[in-house]
This record gives C-alpha cells, structure tokens and sequence, in this order.
C-alpha cells in the first residue's frame, strides 16, 4: 500500500547482521495515527545524495507492508519496494514548530502516566507513543563498552566488501559504495530521568539519531569526551525546560520478549512555550 508519512523519528544508526547497518524511521500518518518503518538500510540504501534521502519532519511517500509474523507490533511495517520512495514537503521548524505540534497532538493520546502505557502495551501490542513527563529529573551520560561492537563492526566491514566485490562479478544491481563507512558509534549512552503521573522515577535511554551527532560534533570541536558529554547533558536539560514531549518506542527484542518496560526515547520535541500555549488555545 502506499502511505504518505511525515517523519518525525530517526534512531542513530546500528549494526544490523542482514542490513549491514539500519535506522528505524517512526512517524505519522495522515491521520495523525503513528507507524514505523523498520528496517531501512538507510546510508546504504540511499547513498549519500540527499537528494534521495529525507529526513525529520518532512513528508514521504512509499510502498509498505506489514509483516505480522515477524513483527507482531501493530505499527511496523517495512518498505516493499525502495524505488516508489518520493520526497515531498518537510515542515520548516524556524517557522513551523506551531505545525509541528499540531501533528504531535493530532488524533492520539498523549500519555502521562508511564503505568498506564505500559498496561496497555501489554494488552494490545502498542508499542510507538507520546508521552508527556511531569518533571525531567536529570540527564544520564554512561560510558559503554566498545568491544563488542568493534568485533562485529570489522565482520560487517568484511561482509560488505566481500559482497562489493560479488556486485562487481556478477553484475548485481544491488546499489552498494566503495566510499561507504558505516557510522562511528557514540561511546557513550545517554538517558532522561523523568517522573510521570503515577510518581514512579524512571531512566529511559534516548536513541535518536540528533544526540549522537551532537556529541559527535561537540567532540569534533573540543577533542575531549567529559566536555561533549557535558555539553549534550545541558542542552538536553535545557531542552527539558521548554515544553517537552518524549516519543517512545519499543525495542523489537524487549517487545518480543515481554519486557516489563520495552520502551526507549526514540526523539525528543521540545516546542518553545508560547507555541504550544497558542496550540492548546486553539484546540
């Protein structure tokens, strides 16, 4: 089927053993209703012209199916065939964020109480929302073991190259780079305290694809990890001051797993206040 879909989610890129590397896109439909688009081999796919890429808060329109068996989550679904991707008209935020927050709101719940959408996850497979902390307790900056994920970066590494060269032979008309890299992971894992209505304090960790490159670029400019985490945990707090929304997904492993608490931070909206009281005033 095809669906138009305004993309407001994009996780940071991440091994994937049959994709090489994948991004999980999440956005909205025309109904306001969410949907997930998983999994996309995005910088493999889509190269580096970004001509043929989009990106947050903008319009696509594509060919997609679900594929309950593998993924029992109402909201996935997967892209049928790439070449009916077409970019249409992204939502400026410098002029939009009014706009923006119109389609946050728009025909879905805004949780509050963090229990209560753990509950109904559990009954009905629900496993994309937005939710509403009552207060952002503080930003978590954890350094994570890199060895792992140095041992399966050089078997991916291998693998693509491997299947280049197979392109190259048979004439594959699979679209791979001799240019690509796959992306450097950000070595560290940040994570929102926050508490909702039911009083529970809880960590989530945040996964979207703009707190990875903010640390990468803060750490490109100083040169030293303690300063670009530093750095990242201000303007997230700051951001925490502002009207703050958190859009929460699902890990397919938790999920699939029954996981008491499934869900990360897969983006963070954080509309300036006098827009968002003109919104609720408008409603």
């Amino acid at each position: 089927m095809i669906e138009k879909v305004l993309v407001t989610v994009m996780t940071y890129p991440a091994l994937s053993d049959k994709h090489f590397e994948t991004v999980c896109t999440a956005g909205f439909r025309e109904d306001g209703s969410w949907i997930r688009i998983f999994p996309i081999p995005y910088r493999v796919l889509l190269g580096s012209d970004d001509s043929k890429r989009y990106h947050k808060w903008q319009w696509i329109e594509v060919d997609l199916e679900q594929n309950l068996a593998h993924d029992r989550r109402r909201e996935s679904y997967h892209i049928k065939n790439i070449d009916s991707l077409k970019l249409l008209q992204p939502i400026d935020k410098r002029a939009n964020w009014d706009l923006r927050l119109r389609w946050v709101l728009k025909n879905k719940k805004v949780y509050r109480n963090m229990t209560e959408l753990l509950e109904e996850t559990k009954q009905n497979d629900t496993s994309l929302a937005v939710l509403k902390p009552l207060q952002i307790v503080d930003v978590i900056c954890e350094k994570e073991d890199m060895t792992k994920f140095q041992e399966k970066l050089k078997k991916q590494e291998s693998k693509y190259k491997a299947e280049l060269l197979q392109m190259y032979l048979f004439e594959d008309e699979y679209e791979m780079s001799e240019t690509f890299r796959f992306a450097e992971k950000v070595p560290y894992k940040f994570s929102y305290v926050f508490t909702t209505e039911d009083g529970k304090q809880r960590t989530l960790m945040i996964e979207d694809w703009e707190i990875g490159m903010l640390y990468r670029n803060i750490f490109q400019k100083y040169q030293n990890e303690e300063i670009a985490c530093q750095k990242v945990r201000e303007k997230y707090l700051d951001m925490a001051k502002e009207n703050i929304y958190l859009f929460l997904g699902t890990s397919f492993e938790w999920h699939m797993k029954n996981a008491p608490d499934p869900y990360l931070i897969i983006g963070v909206f954080a509309p300036p206040k006098k827009d968002a009281i003109q919104t609720m005033l408008d409603f």
